[in-house]
C-alpha cells in the first residue's frame, strides 16, 4: 500500500527536475488567462444572469441530464448554439475536457482509426486510452503525413471510419492548423473530422464562430466549441448531426454520469454567445493588439511570431523556464511557466497569452521585464 512518503518522494523528484507544480493566486497584469475578449467581466452576460436569478432559475441542477437535470434553459441554449454555428445539433457539457473525453471514447468504433495531430489536448489522449477503435499520432500539421496514414492503414486491411482529429489554433503554440487542407483530406478519404475550436471561437470567423465556420453543418464534421475562453463564461458546446448528438446521449460516459451544468451556466453562454455575434470590435481590439505585440516582444526579443494571440516565448529548460516566469510575476504580471509532460521535452515556455484585459502599455512594460528576466536567468 503506498503511503505519504511514497507521494512525497514522487513530488520531490518533481521538484528536482523543475516541474512540481502549485496552485498560485491570479494577481497582477493579465498575460495568462484565455479571457481572449475581456468578456469574464461583460456586464450584458452577467445581466442575463442576474435576471434568470430574479425570475427563478436554479443554481444548480440536481442531477445528470438524464435524470432530472435536463433544465430548459440547457435546451434553449443548444437550439439557440446549433443555429448559430450552423450545426443540425448541438449538446453542452460542463467543460470542454469532458466533452473531449466523450467524443473520442464514444464516437469512433471497433474497426475504425482515429489519426489526431501530435500536439492535441490532454484530454483527447483520455478519451482516446478507453477508445475501442485504433489510433495514431501524427506529426503536426502536416497533412501529407495525415494522407500517409490513411493509405497505408487502408493497405494494411484497415476497412472502418477514418476519423481526423484536430484543433484549429494550438493551445501552447498558437499556430493555425490548415483547416482547408484537412477538410480536403477527409472528402478524398471518405473521413469524419473533429474539429476543436476552443482557442479559436469567438476570436476567428464570421460573428466569432471559429476558424472551421465554413465547414458547420457538414455530415462528417463535429466540431467543439469551449466556452470558457473566448466566450468568457464555462462549459463546452459539441456540434454535429442530430445523430451524432442522440449518439453521446446514449454512450458518452462523461454526459451520463455527470451532474448537468449549471442552468444558470447555460443562460451566460448564450449571453455570450448574443455578446460574441455583435464583438467585431473587439475582435479588431484584439487584432491591433497582437500585431503591437509582435514587434514590441517577437521582433525585439528574437522570437517568431506565432500569427495569434498565444505567444510561446520557448525558453528551452525547465528551471531557467520557472526563474523567468516567477522573476516576471514579482515585476507585476501574471505569466505562468509551461512544462513538460504539457508540451513536449526540451521546449518549455512562457505561454504569453494576450486578452482585453490588457493594452499597449502592460505589452510594453511587459516586454521591458521580460527582457530583463531572460538576462538575469541565462
Amino acid at each position: 500500500m503506498a503511503s505519504r512518503a511514497d507521494f512525497s518522494r514522487q513530488l520531490d523528484a518533481l521538484a528536482a527536475r523543475g516541474r512540481l507544480r502549485r496552485l498560485i493566486p491570479r494577481q497582477g497584469r493579465d498575460f495568462a488567462s484565455n479571457d481572449y475578449l475581456g468578456l469574464s467581466h461583460d456586464t450584458a452576460i452577467a445581466q442575463a444572469v442576474a435576471q434568470a436569478i430574479a425570475r427563478g432559475v436554479p443554481v444548480g441542477s440536481g442531477g445528470s441530464r438524464l435524470l432530472r437535470g435536463n433544465a430548459p434553459e440547457h435546451e434553449a441554449l443548444e437550439e439557440k448554439a446549433a443555429d448559430f454555428f450552423g450545426s443540425e445539433a448541438a449538446l453542452f457539457f460542463s467543460t470542454g475536457f469532458a466533452a473531449n473525453a466523450a467524443l473520442f471514447a464514444a464516437l469512433a468504433q471497433k474497426g475504425d482509426l482515429i489519426l489526431a495531430d501530435e500536439l492535441i489536448h490532454a484530454s483527447v489522449h483520455d478519451g482516446l486510452r478507453v477508445s475501442r477503435a485504433e489510433h495514431l499520432f501524427i506529426r503536426h500539421n502536416d497533412v501529407s503525413a495525415f494522407e500517409e496514414a490513411i493509405r497505408h492503414w487502408r493497405v494494411q486491411g484497415g476497412k472502418g471510419r477514418v476519423w481526423i482529429a484536430f484543433e484549429t489554433l494550438y493551445s501552447m503554440d498558437g499556430d493555425i492548423a490548415p483547416v482547408a487542407d484537412l477538410a480536403r483530406l477527409a472528402a478524398d478519404e471518405g473521413a469524419w473530422l473533429i474539429l476543436d475550436e476552443a482557442h479559436a471561437t469567438g476570436v476567428y470567423g464570421p460573428q466569432g464562430k471559429g476558424l472551421a465556420a465554413a465547414l458547420e453543418g457538414q455530415e462528417n464534421v463535429v466540431s467543439l466549441h469551449t466556452c470558457g475562453k473566448g466566450l468568457g463564461v464555462e462549459g463546452a458546446l459539441v456540434c454535429a448531426t442530430r445523430t451524432i448528438k442522440d449518439f453521446l446521449v446514449n454512450r458518452a460516459r462523461p454526459f451520463i454520469f455527470s451532474t448537468a451544468p449549471s442552468p444558470l451556466m447555460a443562460v451566460a453562454v448564450s449571453a455570450a454567445l448574443d455578446r460574441i455575434a455583435q464583438a467585431d470590435d473587439l475582435r479588431d481590439r484584439l487584432t491591433k493588439l497582437r500585431v503591437y505585440a509582435e514587434r514590441a516582444i517577437c521582433e525585439r526579443l528574437g522570437f517568431p511570431p506565432s500569427g495569434s494571440q498565444i505567444i510561446p516565448v520557448v525558453l528551452g529548460e525547465d528551471k531557467r523556464t520557472m526563474r523567468v516566469a516567477e522573476a516576471l510575476q514579482a515585476a507585476g504580471f501574471d505569466i505562468r511557466g509551461i512544462r513538460p509532460p504539457t508540451v513536449p521535452r526540451g521546449t518549455s515556455r512562457l505561454r504569453l497569452s494576450l486578452t482585453l484585459n490588457v493594452d499597449e502599455d502592460d505589452v510594453s512594460a511587459l516586454a521591458d521585464a521580460l527582457a530583463q528576466a531572460i538576462q538575469d536567468a541565462p
